[in-house]
């Protein structure tokens, strides 16, 4: 889903937890066992973000197909490792393009 502003946090934890497909009290669990960290209001309110919704989701997915908190905490790790190292290797190619056509003009 596109969201105008993916990271702000905007919505209350029962409009997440519908966006999300859960009960507001899971969204609480996940944030306690550290799987989501919803931002603060300055009054203390969990403020959900696009982002945070998409994160509940792929979680509610994952439980539902079977996995305990460990092993969503760990193939959440693994797929922000994933996205680091795609990174790294797209900036990889973009400086060996670049010296690619410094050496070899056409």
């Amino acid at each position: 889903m596109e969201w105008p502003d993916a990271s702000h946090g905007v919505f209350a934890i029962s409009v997440a937890a519908e966006l999300a497909g859960l009960h507001p009290q899971t969204l609480r669990i996940y944030e306690r066992e550290g799987l989501v960290e919803p931002a603060r209001s300055a009054g203390g309110t969990r403020r959900y973000s696009g982002e945070d919704v998409e994160r509940l989701r792929l979680i509610g997915s994952l439980t539902a197909a079977g996995l305990n908190v460990a092993g969503v905490r760990r193939v959440l790790v693994l797929q922000e490792e994933l996205a680091e190292l795609r990174a790294t290797v797209a900036r990889l190619e973009g400086e060996l393009e670049f010296h690619r056509k410094a050496r070899c003009p056409r």
